[in-house]
């Protein structure tokens, strides 16, 4: 990351908000057989394998990972999935991103799961940070960040800067 940046979370950091969230989310699911975890590419996706990787140390049910594709400047346009809809059909979902911001992106990947009949819909962020336009919000939160609105957040899941920085 560039010297501006700001560390706001180190890998160790990531690595315990993602144990926590991963603790809450199974006790928000503890009587499910299986859970659907949508990870939005790219980011979303590597945060979901995170906490994939923790619920399966500790979880009982089954755990489907599936990565939503969208493009995230223009969200409204073609979603894909890397399974089809019937193998989430009437399960409780996840849906994880790395930075809850405006709430557009989780917005339009709710939206399109909600077209197949669910149990139970709940968000997951790293990063929340509290720029709300669309009436979403993180259900499990790794930190909330009151920022400005021309500060920028970036996650890095690879490499030797692994973390969230501030700009």
């Amino acid at each position: 990351m560039r010297a501006e940046n700001h560390q706001i979370l180190d890998a160790e950091a990531i690595a315990s908000c993602s144990r926590r969230m991963a603790f809450q989310i199974y006790e928000a699911n503890l009587h499910e057989t299986q859970l659907v975890v949508f990870g939005i590419a790219q980011k979303g996706m590597a945060f979901a394998q995170l906490l994939v990787d923790e619920l399966q140390s500790i979880a009982t049910f089954e755990i489907l990972l599936v990565a939503l594709d969208l493009d995230k400047s223009q969200p409204q346009g073609s979603i894909r999935t890397s399974v089809e809809p019937a193998r989430w059909a009437n399960q409780s979902v996840v849906v994880v991103d790395d930075v809850l911001n405006t709430g557009k992106t989780l917005m339009y990947a709710v939206n399109f799961i909600l077209q197949t009949p669910l149990k139970q819909i709940k968000t997951a962020v790293l990063v929340n940070r509290n720029h709300k336009k669309y009436p979403i919000k993180g259900d499990f939160k790794g930190i909330s960040l009151s920022t400005s609105l021309k500060e920028h957040i970036e996650v890095s899941f690879e490499g030797e800067n692994i973390g969230a920085y501030l700009s």
